[in-house]
């Protein structure tokens, strides 16, 4: 097998848990949507054949780690272009290369799925349009246990107001922890915002998916391992109610 076909080893890129969002990280970003190359990170549909619409970024993991949820969900959506964004460097490596290497060893697979070393705390409207998105996932997000380091939890009112910029009307936000005080958080902070919606434990179940959501992360896995719990909420954008009247 040769080295580019070669899936890389986890034990080398291991890095601490968290980063610090607030920290000045070394970014590549540009300073519109328009402005984004997408070609290396989705060479077969970047630039659009002749005739062709130009597909776009549909559903984004924030904080997708060891990327378990793109390459599960890769296959199961092969229409929709999926971005992983990650801010630790050694993480974000493991990644690129892994999908690098499935490429290789199954052609034609894997193309729709990509990963890029970025803040989505700061940086989220640079990247993607109005609407644009149609799934945005939230899995297993740093608790950030202590008081005061709750202003740096991925769920807050500031940033769900970038996050219903970027979901267009219908798109599905999906959340889940095995810390319950994180859950009770994110919960709270998306009920009492007017733009989701809480989809019932019937409509999560029937979403084709809820069942990666729940297993292909490695904390998913973890948590599964340990017999932990798992809280999952989803909730779907909605039109602004003031803005109907």
């Amino acid at each position: 097998m040769s080295e580019e076909a070669k899936l890389p080893q986890k034990r080398y890129y291991r890095q601490r848990a968290h980063a610090n969002p607030f920290s000045d990280h070394q970014l590549d970003y540009p300073v519109k949507p328009e402005e984004m190359d997408w070609t290396k990170h989705y060479p077969q549909y970047y630039p659009a054949k002749e005739g062709q619409e130009q597909k776009k970024v549909e559903f984004a993991d924030i904080g997708c780690g060891y990327g378990g949820l793109l390459i599960s969900m890769a296959k199961a959506f092969p229409d929709n272009l999926m971005l992983g964004m990650e801010i630790r460097t050694k993480v974000e490596d493991y990644v690129y290369e892994r999908i690098k290497a499935l490429r290789v060893q199954e052609p034609g697979h894997y193309q729709n799925v990509s990963i890029m070393r970025m803040n989505a705390m700061k940086f989220l409207p640079n990247f993607f349009e109005k609407g644009q998105l149609t799934k945005m996932f939230f899995l297993f997000p740093d608790p950030h246990f202590k008081q005061r380091k709750h202003k740096a939890r991925i769920i807050s009112p500031t940033l769900l107001a970038e996050y219903a910029y970027a979901l267009r009307i219908g798109g599905i936000l999906y959340t889940i922890t095995d810390v319950k005080d994180l859950h009770e958080w994110m919960v709270k902070h998306l009920d009492d915002h007017p733009l989701f919606q809480r989809l019932s434990d019937e409509e999560c179940e029937k979403d084709p998916a809820v069942p990666h959501v729940r297993e292909a992360t490695e904390e998913g896995k973890k948590v599964a391992r340990n017999q932990g719990d798992k809280y999952l909420a989803c909730y779907r954008r909605i039109e602004d109610p003031f803005y109907k009247q």
